[in-house]
């Protein structure tokens, strides 16, 4: 059986029926200019409710364009449900503070076309990526390969649009049942979580994800109208294509009423608290 999840310009295929460890957080911008971290990271996360073990698993990265070529092995892992695993990818040089206790470090990155990789970590840009969860060393191809097990597609070089990460905010999934087809990320302040830091569940709410509760319902049905969890300052909405089809009339809104758009996959995004934030939904 397989499950399919859609998130603000990401897709997630989970392959496996107890596939239930996935990507949780992408963060790229360790490093760079302006930055507090050091290192990029990727956060994994067990969403399930019993224990789930990853062995010869791997992490594979490609842009967003191209083909999946640096890739680093994981450790033998279990986590408990809701538990999280944050790997220390690629640092640039810059930033002053060092990620708490990551659970493990990529030193070693190799490439599936045999070149030698001296990098510590994998090197993810900013603005746009691959990200892909994979069972066994064997390169993936897209996100329909054998082995994914979670993938990510992140960034401004995609069809839907969606915020290119910044210095210090990373993708954050977020999901009040990830037994639903629709899933979100949602971009958020860099936290990165260790594996130490308790059964966090991905539906908990913490400070820094409680501004991000953006779309209250991510289906719209009957009544045409979309409710915001907090005043929403500068409200877009996308198509499928990156075309703006619908703006707020006003500067802040707490919801939209979207009755003239016709029957389709939307993409809303908009500000809060000075944060952009964004969310896929469907009208139906």
């Amino acid at each position: 059986m397989r499950k399919i999840f859609t998130f603000i310009g990401f897709t997630s295929f989970i392959i496996f029926t107890n596939a239930q460890i996935v990507i949780s957080e992408i963060y790229s911008g360790g490093g760079n200019s302006g930055s507090a971290l050091k290192s990029d990271y990727i956060i994994l996360k067990n969403i399930g409710p019993e224990k789930a073990s990853l062995n010869e698993a791997t992490i594979q990265y490609a842009p967003a364009t191209g083909n999946f070529n640096q890739y680093h092995t994981l450790p033998n892992i279990t986590l408990n449900p809701g538990q999280s695993f944050l790997i220390q990818e690629a640092a640039n040089g810059g930033g002053a503070v060092d990620l708490p206790s990551p659970d493990f470090i990529a030193n070693e990155i190799l490439n599936f076309d045999g070149a030698s990789n001296s990098s510590l970590g994998l090197e993810m840009a900013a603005a746009s990526g691959k990200i892909v969860l994979a069972n066994n060393n064997v390169q993936v191809k897209d996100a329909k390969s054998e082995n994914v097990v979670d993938f990510a597609v992140y960034g401004t070089a995609n069809s839907v649009p969606v915020f290119s990460s910044t210095v210090n905010t990373a993708f954050k999934r977020v999901s009040e049942n990830p037994e639903d087809n629709i899933s979100d990320f949602v971009l958020a302040t860099a936290n990165p979580i260790n594996s130490g830091n308790g059964n966090i569940a991905i539906s908990d709410v913490d400070i820094n994800y409680s501004k991000f509760n953006f779309i209250v319902n991510s289906f719209v049905k009957e009544n045409n109208e979309i409710a915001f969890g907090a005043e929403v300052e500068n409200v877009k909405v996308y198509d499928e294509y990156g075309q703006v089809v619908m703006k707020s009339p006003t500067k802040t809104a707490t919801g939209l009423n979207l009755i003239e758009l016709p029957k389709g996959k939307y993409t809303v995004t908009g500000t809060i608290n000075n944060a952009p934030v964004s969310q896929q939904i469907v009208k139906e």
